[in-house]
């Protein structure tokens, strides 16, 4: 399988790069940012929040994303792109809501200092062959293992349950596989996306992700404990697991793969098209991170088969919440970059990338309703325990 998709990859890479030849001047595209980031800060009053706001906003889509600049950054460290998508989304929201100049300038000085030093971390190192190697090959590593994780944790889930039914996952996966590659080829080859359209379906699919996985670990959670697993199998012999039930941990390896797979398929198209000449190192690279995902993947899957039962499936539901908790928040903060979510910050909270913890009502919301949950599922549990002991 893993020979399948590095041949697809390549196929839609070369394929796409006629229409996706350009490059990011990382340097000029900054250096517009700034001006024109000083020149809208600087006018800004709150009588007049909606010219400054529209001003912010055409930056980002124009400037940052339309340009490359966003996707180039991404290639070298996701988090520290949604991060300055997130400080992006907080400033337009400070100046909607008609914040202080001294606040508004606050935002904007921490946004640009951020901005400031693009550049440098993505200054060419060099290096040839070994340089475009370890790119292509930290692109899949790093885009690959949460993904990884959660076909894991769902694969094994069903070696132990209904060992004939694992392909319920892997056919997700293939699909996806499928999918991304599609999404990728159409949104490079045949259609200029707007830069709404592209957050809009981010956020889209994080959030839909959120969902499913939060659905897949409450479900798991439930069935920790050996007896109320012994029990649920003996109900479920016959027919080993529900079809809804088999549909959502399908489509939870489907989502896992295509909320990455896509914009990993146009990572890989920017640095082909950045460095042609360097096309066998890419592949190679492709190639290793394959190799080193599949080696990945063996050792976890050993590694969970040989865990307790109870431990397991308390590990495996922890990290799919996690994930889904995570996919809420990042999901929020692409749809308020596609001004379908408004935008309220909230001061003084902390920002988490990897959390996907943003200082914004909405984020925070939208994470809040997958946490209480979780905070009265516990107090319910450890008050059945107590009335268990006192019985």
């Amino acid at each position: 399988m893993i020979r399948h998709i590095i041949l697809a990859i390549t196929m839609v890479v070369l394929a796409a790069l006629p229409a996706s030849a350009k490059t990011v001047d990382v340097p000029a595209t900054i250096s517009l940012i700034l001006e024109g980031g000083d020149a809208a800060i600087a006018a800004y009053a709150p009588e007049r929040k909606a010219a400054t706001a529209d001003a912010m906003s055409d930056l980002y889509f124009d400037s940052f994303e339309a340009s490359g600049l966003e996707g180039a950054i991404g290639m070298v460290d996701a988090s520290w792109k949604i991060g300055l998508e997130g400080q992006f989304g907080q400033l337009i929201g400070k100046i909607r809501q008609g914040d202080s100049p001294e606040v508004v300038k606050a935002g904007w000085a921490s946004l640009r200092a951020n901005l400031a030093v693009v550049p440098s971390r993505m200054a060419p190192k060099g290096g040839g062959f070994w340089s475009m190697f370890l790119q292509s090959f930290l692109i899949l590593v790093r885009e690959g293992f949460e993904a990884m994780l959660v076909i894991t944790s769902l694969a094994a889930y069903l070696k132990r349950s209904a060992p004939d039914k694992v392909k319920v996952v892997y056919h997700g996966v293939g699909w996806a596989v499928i999918a991304s590659l599609v999404t990728a080829w159409v949104v490079s080859a045949l259609i200029n996306v707007s830069g709404q359209g592209k957050e809009l379906f981010e956020g889209c699919t994080m959030l839909l992700a959120s969902v499913v996985l939060f659905y897949c670990s409450y479900w798991l959670f439930a069935k920790r404990e050996a007896a109320r697993w012994q029990s649920y199998v003996k109900e479920q012999i016959s027919s080993a697991l529900s079809g809804g039930r088999l549909f959502a941990l399908g489509f939870a390896a489907f989502l896992a793969v295509y909320r990455e797979g896509a914009e990993t398929v146009l990572f890989y198209i920017a640095l082909a098209s950045g460095e042609p000449g360097q096309m066998t190192a890419l592949l190679a690279g492709l190639g290793a991170a394959c190799v080193a995902l599949g080696a990945l993947y063996v050792t976890m899957n050993v590694m969970s088969i040989r865990l307790p039962l109870g431990v397991f499936f308390g590990v495996t539901a922890g990290l799919l919440y996690y994930l889904a908790v995570a996919f809420a928040g990042k999901g929020v903060v692409e749809l308020q970059n596609a001004k379908v979510l408004p935008i309220t910050p909230l001061e003084g909270w902390p920002s988490v990338d990897w959390l996907g913890l943003f200082p914004t009502l909405e984020g925070a919301t939208a994470q809040a309703i997958l946490v209480v949950p979780l905070l009265v599922g516990i107090l319910v549990l450890q008050f059945k325990k107590r009335a268990a002991r006192a019985a």
